[in-house]
């Protein structure tokens, strides 16, 4: 079992930027693939972001390319994501996932084998 830890979120306004972190147990933590998804309040959980082990390649949702950035730091056992030009629909809680067993697509949930408790970020107007 892998234990995963968000942290970073909070209350920003419109047009802010965060930085969420996700810390992870375990000492194979350059092995997994790692994503972040995000689920509103009344709405399906989505794709946000994703980086692979070597974090050399990495995969974006349409509605946040170009403004969240996935990053990683395998001697730290954490990966980030850098969200910017933050708009009121950002609004979700945002969970970290890996993916240990590379089993499914890494753009959506199917991929990922493990789960953190999410941390919410609220952006308003």
């Amino acid at each position: 079992q892998v234990q995963l830890v968000e942290s970073g979120g909070g209350l920003v306004q419109a047009g802010d930027s965060v930085r969420l972190s996700c810390v992870a147990s375990g000492r194979t933590f350059s092995s997994y693939n790692m994503g972040w998804f995000r689920q509103a309040p009344g709405k399906e959980r989505e794709f946000v972001a994703a980086v692979t082990r070597s974090g050399y390649t990495t995969y974006y949702a349409d509605s946040v390319k170009g403004r969240f950035t996935i990053s990683r730091n395998n001697a730290k056992n954490t990966v980030y994501l850098q969200m910017t030009s933050l708009k009121p629909e950002d609004t979700a809680v945002y969970y970290c996932a890996a993916d240990a067993f590379r089993r499914g697509t890494l753009t959506t949930g199917d991929g990922y084998d493990y789960w953190g408790q999410g941390t919410q970020v609220t952006v308003s107007s």
